[in-house]
């Protein structure tokens, strides 16, 4: 318990004064506004959320062999009695799934052939990755497979299991929100689902590869139902052409089953592939987004329209006051509600800002909806980064309030 907490304690501590890594995100060990949730919905404006369903899928079908084995090996038998044909495979070729197979001892790794992508993710990254959903694959259930295609709670419950260092903490689902103007785009895509009523199965394991390769892999004229098509980018050399086996019939022949164990390892390298493409493009602008700013695009597009109509009104009013020589001069003063109101807005247009959500402690999520901060350096940051566009606010309302007020009236 002591060394659960210094661990918990150390953690806090090394977050204290950075913002968190990308696989910390995906861990669900951060906090709004930089949490796993919100990623979600940066992705879903950008119409790129399929890459990160994708990624979910495949660590949910991994955390799935990885309780398949687990289970193997508490029956007694060992994988190599149990499936020799992929024991062969992950010993030539060599598997993610190394120790938990008993391919070598604790704490070694087993590295994979990624010629294309390399060793993309730390090995360190890879434990904390796999230890956010292992724990609760390993352990039977009687209600069905979290829904990780939705990034929603579901996976939270799965991803979490024991207690860690602080995570996520907001409820959300997104599959399951109404449409609305700003969301409307692209509900999240239909789950993964595998049921967890009996033991895992091998048919299971072909199951689960087989949706994701018709879902994310296989071309749109391919599927059946071309709605559940999504198909992600890859590089030609990660493309997976084909899914010759089928999760209605146990493979039989020979060549079935040598194919059938490639399933486990089938999509780690095109599963890297996207780590390292959100972790390099998307992550970046994630980050500049909401660790540096509170708002949507729509919503400082709105405050960019009223600004302008604002300031236009203010100055109407300005000038009339001038050219009217309306007295006395004091009545001018009131000039600063317009400004103060057409610069503020115009000034968090340009910084994606509003001071007044930050020293409330609340960030966007959708336009014009909110949530609560709760990541202290990102807290930290937008205060600074609120008492200054206050600053800039107030210098240029009092110096367009204190021109107009000096400047002679003149009756036309």
């Amino acid at each position: 318990m002591d060394d659960e907490k210094q661990r918990q304690d150390d953690w806090a501590n090394s977050r204290a004064n950075r913002l968190p890594s990308f696989t910390e995100v995906l861990s669900r060990r951060t906090r709004p506004p930089v949490d796993l949730f919100m990623f979600y919905l940066f992705l879903q404006r950008e119409g790129a959320e399929d890459i990160l369903d994708f990624w979910l899928d495949v660590q949910q079908h991994e955390n799935l062999c990885r309780a398949y084995f687990k289970d193997v090996r508490k029956s007694g038998r060992t994988i190599k009695e149990d499936w020799p044909q992929y024991w062969d495979y992950a010993r030539r070729r060599g598997s993610i799934y190394g120790t938990v197979v008993g391919l070598n001892p604790e704490g070694a790794t087993t590295k994979r052939s990624t010629q294309s992508t390399g060793e993309l993710i730390s090995d360190q990254d890879k434990r904390n990755l796999a230890a956010a959903g292992s724990d609760s694959h390993g352990r039977r259930s009687t209600s069905p497979m979290p829904r990780s295609g939705t990034v929603g709670s579901d996976y939270g419950r799965v991803a979490t299991g024991s207690p860690d260092p602080p995570r996520s903490t907001t409820p959300f689902s997104l599959s399951g929100r109404t449409p609305t103007l700003f969301n409307l785009r692209r509900a999240s895509r239909a789950p993964t689902i595998i049921p967890r009523s009996a033991a895992i199965t091998r048919l299971d394991l072909i199951a689960s590869a087989e949706r994701i390769f018709y879902r994310y892999l296989s071309p749109a004229g391919n599927t059946v139902n071309s709605q559940e098509n999504h198909e992600i980018y890859l590089p030609p050399a990660l493309r997976v052409h084909s899914f010759p086996l089928s999760s209605s019939q146990e493979p039989k022949s020979q060549s079935e089953l040598s194919l059938m164990a490639q399933i486990p390892d089938m999509f780690h390298s095109q599963k890297e592939y996207c780590f390292r493409a959100m972790e390099q493009d998307a992550f970046p602008r994630f980050l500049r987004s909401k660790a540096f700013g509170n708002l949507t695009p729509i919503s400082a597009l709105v405050r960019l329209i009223a600004g302008l109509i604002i300031l236009w009104i203010g100055l109407a009013v300005a000038f009339s006051l001038v050219f009217l020589d309306v007295e006395p001069k004091s009545k001018r003063f009131f000039l600063f509600l317009p400004f103060t109101v057409a610069i503020l807005f115009l000034i968090s247009h340009q910084y994606e800002l509003d001071p007044i959500l930050v020293f409330l402690g609340q960030s966007e999520t959708t336009p014009f909806r909110t949530l609560t901060m709760r990541e202290p350096y990102v807290k930290k940051l937008l205060l600074g980064r609120a008492i200054w566009v206050s600053v800039l606010v107030a210098i240029f309302t009092t110096a367009l309030t204190l021109l107009f007020w000096a400047v002679p009236g003149y009756r036309l």
